[in-house]
């Protein structure tokens, strides 16, 4: 397998404040990987730093081979990496449409903007019935459809997703899974945060589990949830034979 993101020892934080403490991560192409720990276990930092919003200290992070620690978003985006921000990352007074002609920003003019926004529609059905209207008006799971959809506009070889079902009602998280699952069919490889554990962990191939900074274990997806360690953290009184 092709490896298309490598994260090793990497150390990152907040001024002198310490929240990822030697992290490190592999993802190889086509596959979804789950990151799962505690609140505070720095899977947020982790994505912050992958995507340069934060410099590390320490560590070297590689896309396809190219070292990328401390590069520009412009060039993370240019190169095929993407950011799915947790909820609320649409722009409530834009139209659905607008929305998503926003993560095509940094194209140049020659890029096909609306063919684009037309794919987004064929995985997305409902925000083509919606696309002019205001995405603050949509439910919770339409929206997060609309940032999911952004992300995809410039065709990402890998997309990162922190939370995307957090704050969703229980019957949507179902619908936003499947729809992840369908953009990883179409070729994109997927690293996601999330804390609803056993669903996450059911839709992914890979799962690694981040506690005090540092990545404490990974293992299949498939097995994962027979630890007794994770049934013992995240799922008492979760059934997980069905």
């Amino acid at each position: 397998m092709t490896t298309v993101l490598s994260v090793d020892g990497v150390e990152s934080g907040y001024g002198d404040f310490l929240v990822l403490k030697g992290a490190s991560l592999t993802v190889e192409e086509g596959q979804i990987v789950c990151i799962i720990g505690p609140n505070g276990a720095g899977k947020s930092t982790l994505f912050k730093t992958i995507f340069g919003l934060l410099n590390p200290t320490a560590g070297t992070i590689e896309f396809e081979g190219t070292d990328i620690t401390g590069a520009s978003q412009r060039e993370l985006i240019n190169k095929g990496l993407s950011y799915v921000l947790q909820r609320n990352a649409s722009f409530p007074k834009m139209t659905v449409r607008e929305n998503l002609e926003l993560g095509a920003y940094v194209a140049d003019k020659a890029y096909p903007v609306d063919e684009k926004v037309a794919e987004i529609f064929e995985i997305f059905p409902i925000l083509e019935e919606k696309q002019s209207q205001k995405a603050g008006t949509l439910s919770g799971g339409q929206q997060q459809m609309v940032e999911l959809g952004r992300g995809l506009m410039l065709d990402p070889s890998l997309l990162l997703l922190d939370e995307p079902t957090a704050g969703l009602a229980p019957k949507i998280i179902d619908t936003i899974f499947e729809k992840i699952q369908a953009i990883n069919e179409l070729g994109v490889t997927v690293l996601m945060v999330e804390q609803n554990v056993k669903t996450g962990v059911q839709y992914a191939d890979h799962v690694y589990v981040f506690e005090n900074g540092r990545t404490k274990f990974d293992d299949d997806a498939s097995t994962v949830l027979d630890r007794p360690e994770i049934r013992d953290a995240y799922l008492k009184g979760v059934k997980t034979n069905d």
